[in-house]
């Protein structure tokens, strides 16, 4: 058994996160398949076991049970010593980034590709709209912060960016953004973030959760 055990699937960009540093720290994991849209998490056993907020990711290491991945990539930094900050101002500052992917970042990006692409019912197209203009503001933010850095904070890769990328490297057919035309900043930082050792895209880092056909 892997020293790391990620409960995740492919879909999942806050998954991502937490397999990117797994991947790019070099460390001993495996991916449990969580079969989301057969409606895993929401089984009561599934809660009791493994997570009572239903939501992954979730990682074991050696006897705890981590969940949600600010906390997860928190853990995995002071445990290596990767990706981390170096002192209380750049802890401060990857906390400020990880809160504001997790409310405006993430958050409105994900909610639009799901309606969009994967809750298998037409999505309203006001609703659509909506969160269209949250998530052009939030790209729109990052991406001129980092016209000016190559990574989020300090000018090298850490947790920070660990978390903004969990929702980057989708396709474009899936998300509705062409990142690349519309915020190439942030398309610069991807391209930095796929140089990593260990990168590789979602759908190639863990098992897809869709339903057979």
């Amino acid at each position: 058994m892997a020293a790391y055990r990620l409960h995740c699937f492919a879909q999942s960009g806050n998954a991502y996160k937490v397999a990117l540093m797994l991947s790019a720290c070099g460390l001993d994991w495996e991916p449990v398949l969580v079969r989301f849209f057969d409606g895993a998490t929401r089984d009561a056993v599934w809660r009791q076991d493994v997570n009572a907020m239903g939501e992954v990711p979730v990682l074991e290491h050696e006897g705890r049970r981590l969940s949600q991945s600010g906390a997860i990539l928190t853990y995995l930094a002071r445990r290596t010593g990767q990706f981390a900050a170096t002192n209380e101002d750049e802890e401060l500052d990857i906390l400020r980034w990880i809160l504001f992917d997790n409310h405006k970042f993430t958050s409105y990006f994900a909610t639009h590709r799901f309606m969009l692409s994967l809750a298998g019912k037409p999505a309203d197209p006001a609703v659509l709209s909506f969160l269209r203009g949250r998530v052009d503001g939030a790209l729109s933010l990052v991406d001129k912060h980092l016209s000016q850095t190559p990574f989020l904070v300090a000018g090298r890769p850490t947790i920070a960016d660990m978390s903004i990328a969990g929702y980057m490297f989708y396709p474009q057919t899936e998300t509705g953004y062409d990142i690349e035309a519309g915020y190439p900043h942030l398309h610069a930082w991807r391209e930095r973030m796929a140089a990593l050792p260990g990168w590789k895209a979602p759908y190639d880092m863990m098992p897809d959760a869709l339903p057979a056909a």
